[in-house]
């Protein structure tokens, strides 16, 4: 008995020793090296230095200079409060600080509804495109005309409406339609990340407001006439603590500590394990299936709005860093094949046809894409949208 007790005990001393290993992997071939690489390689390209400020510090140099600078308060931060509201969009008429992952921080002016467009695209009667989806969509971590908004305006020369929003999954994406949808909208574009939205959707459906959408077929907030109380809400978020929660990024010091707390919680190990283990249950998991009713519930919206809707799927870095990641692109296909949904699969689209598909990612680095892969994510849409 007491041999059996001490292999089992050295077995699982073994496993978690092997965890850490692993992660202490990852974290090694990313962090410092990948830093240093990034700012070299900025350095010569543009001859810049890559800003190395945190969220909070250029806020604040950038508040010295215009009391207008806010910054992007995801919607999903806000499904904690409990308001009388939930904001699904930002501050409006702000210029608005974004992101860093290109060497410099995207900015944008917010429209009269917090969204990142132009304000007068809700001037239009017709539209020729509105994208709902999350910080792809959003627009991170580029200026316009970069975007893919942006660019499927170029490219059409008709107006375009963005509601995506960073960190929004497929509920509050739907319960953003459901309060700004308007006539004359001629494609709706459904921005699938396969990277977090149905891990997003699992925090969503615990949202008592976000599920009176699910629930109550006529249900809205009214959100397009509650604009100040949103601007108040998402204004009273940005203090040291939204900072810290969200950002994490106040002092040198919170950063390591952050970093050691995520190596603690083996969160790189863990992300890999999910994307190789997380394909075979999907079916089985109340988010999937509430994700069915959500895509089900957005399609007979736009046929009621007389609009066309669009799913397109966007890949995620993991799955050209790590080849032989599974990914739930075929479930959600077939899916999608029975509404009759059109469907876009980028990967095939864009990602298949080049050589170096890292490449479309800021300094072949996991996070957003990058100007060029932002571009031709938005020009194929656009073409296999026209050819319709």
């Amino acid at each position: 008995m007491s041999n059996l007790k001490t292999f089992l005990i050295m077995t699982l001393l073994s496993i978690i020793l092997s965890l850490y290993l692993f992660e202490a992997f990852l974290n090694l071939s990313n962090d410092n090296r990948k830093y240093k690489k990034i700012k070299k390689t900025y350095l010569e390209k543009t001859g810049k230095n890559y800003d190395e400020r945190t969220m909070s510090e250029i806020y604040s140099d950038l508040k010295k200079l215009d009391e207008d600078y806010v910054v992007s308060v995801f919607p999903a931060t806000l499904l904690d409060l409990k308001k009388e509201i939930l904001p699904l969009s930002g501050i409006s008429n702000k210029k608005t600080i974004h992101c860093n992952e290109n060497g410099y921080y995207s900015i944008y002016m917010s429209d009269r509804f917090g969204f990142n467009n132009p304000d007068d695209e809700w001037k239009q009667t017709e539209i020729e495109y509105l994208l709902v989806g999350d910080s792809f969509t959003h627009g991170a971590c580029v200026n316009r005309p970069n975007d893919i908004s942006s660019v499927l305006r170029k490219l059409s020369g008709k107006s375009v409406l963005n509601l995506g929003y960073g960190g929004n999954g497929p509920l509050i994406q739907y319960a953003t339609l459901r309060e700004y949808l308007k006539p004359g909208i001629k494609n709706i574009l459904w921005l699938y990340f396969e990277g977090n939205d149905l891990i997003d959707l699992k925090s969503e459906i615990k949202n008592d407001i976000l599920m009176q959408y699910l629930k109550a077929s006529n249900f809205k907030q009214n959100l397009k006439m509650n604009q100040a109380k949103i601007d108040e809400i998402n204004t009273s978020r940005i203090s040291k603590s939204f900072f810290d929660t969200n950002f994490r990024l106040i002092k040198k010091d919170a950063q390591i500590k952050y970093k050691i707390l995520k190596f603690i919680r083996l969160d790189k190990t863990k992300k890999i394990i999910i994307q190789y283990l997380g394909n075979q249950k999907i079916k089985n998991e109340k988010p999937f299936k509430e994700f069915n009713k959500i895509i089900k519930k957005t399609n007979d919206l736009a046929i009621a709005n007389n609009s066309k809707l669009y799913f397109v799927f966007l890949p995620d870095f993991q799955r050209y860093k790590f080849k032989k990641i599974k990914n739930e692109n075929k479930i959600i296909k077939e899916f999608l094949q029975k509404l009759d949904i059109n469907y876009i699969d980028i990967d095939k689209e864009v990602f298949q046809n080049e050589d170096n598909k890292l490449g479309l990612f800021p300094f072949e680095f996991e996070a957003h894409y990058t100007i060029e892969g932002y571009y031709k994510v938005a020009t194929s849409i656009h073409e296999i949208v026209s050819n319709k």
